[in-house]
């Protein structure tokens, strides 16, 4: 067995028992009697409690995880730089902007409307990506542009949260930037898996390309990548997998950047077959996460996206940290 394939049979070894735990194990503790009551009929209160309460929101963040550490993925093996992650191209933000924007005109009651427009806020950055990296052809330009537009929608949705005339609305976009699968449905899992899906399948017709580019630009040329293709197929799977995510969870970070990072070594820095590890260790990350966000002894339970930044932002300075000292050398 190689060792590829032993990484991936272990990632997806560790989700089925995080999956296992994050059923098992809450807020609410159930007696033995009430779990062996919750397999013998589901619709029993244990059994809502297991498998219409904790079981969707588990395999949301999985879904949640696996799409932004595909995403992360894909744009670190586009950009060439390892500090990328679906937020730095303004995806994540545009997606943010849309579902803030849906909340403040009272979308919020009408059901899918909300990720909806995330979705399209989504679109419409990948979009503007996609014109863009068809006139530029240095990764720095992108990055730029991208961060000029994370910058732009998460102004904007500064702009509508102060503005917004209701106080309710205001606390709903709050909960949305801070990110969360708390009370999340097989609904939500529903709207998420198809997306995610969509960006798998682009994601691996730009893998070929992925690896071609690890010799420089001007080599991958030379061999017949077509770039404007491949970037395209690229920029389309982040921007549909890291939208789908903000779509059912709000803005959650750190994932992208990191997940790639947990299993780079393990692929020997192939970006073309970083992806799917990529996916299982962000799906895994996150569902360890909303584990340990929801055990922990705190008055309120503490939004995903919160304990996420406090363990991410430690890892991006040490990611940033040794990245500086390669330049050097």
């Amino acid at each position: 067995m190689n060792r590829h394939l032993s990484l991936q049979l272990g990632l997806a070894a560790a989700i089925l028992l995080a999956l296992v735990g994050a059923v098992l194990f809450g807020e609410t503790a159930l007696s033995a009697a009430q779990y062996g009551q919750a397999l013998a009929d589901p619709a029993s209160g244990p059994g809502e409690v297991l498998w219409q309460v904790r079981a969707p929101r588990a395999v949301c963040a999985l879904m949640v995880g696996a799409a932004l550490g595909l995403a992360g993925a894909v744009l670190q093996g586009l950009l060439r730089n390892p500090l990328a992650d679906p937020g730095v191209l303004g995806v994540s933000a545009t997606a943010a902007l849309g579902a803030a924007g849906a909340i403040v005109l009272g979308a919020a009651a009408i059901p899918g409307l909300v990720e909806s427009a995330a979705l399209v806020g989504a679109a419409l950055a990948g979009l503007l990506l996609v014109v863009i990296a068809a006139r530029v052809r240095a990764p720095e330009a992108l990055i730029l542009f991208g961060v000029a537009l994370s910058s732009f929608a998460g102004a904007l949705t500064a702009l509508i949260f102060n503005l917004s005339p209701s106080p309710i609305a205001s606390a709903e976009v709050m909960n949305w930037l801070l990110g969360s699968v708390q009370n999340r449905s097989w609904i939500d899992v529903a709207w998420v898996a198809p997306a995610l899906a969509v960006a798998a399948v682009f994601a691996a017709g730009a893998s070929p390309g992925l690896r071609m580019l690890t010799l420089g630009e001007e080599a991958a040329r030379a061999s017949g990548l077509s770039m404007g293709r491949m970037r395209v197929l690229a920029l389309i799977a982040s921007a549909v997998a890291a939208g789908a995510a903000v779509a059912v969870a709000g803005v959650i970070g750190f994932v992208g950047l990191a997940a790639p990072h947990l299993v780079r070594a393990a692929v020997r820095g192939d970006p073309g077959r970083l992806l799917l590890p990529s996916a299982l260790a962000g799906g895994l990350m996150l569902v360890l996460a909303d584990l340990a966000a929801r055990l922990m002894a705190t008055d309120q339970e503490l939004k995903l996206g919160v304990f996420t930044a406090l363990v991410g932002a430690p890892l991006f300075a040490l990611i940033a940290w040794r990245a500086a000292r390669e330049w050097r050398l």
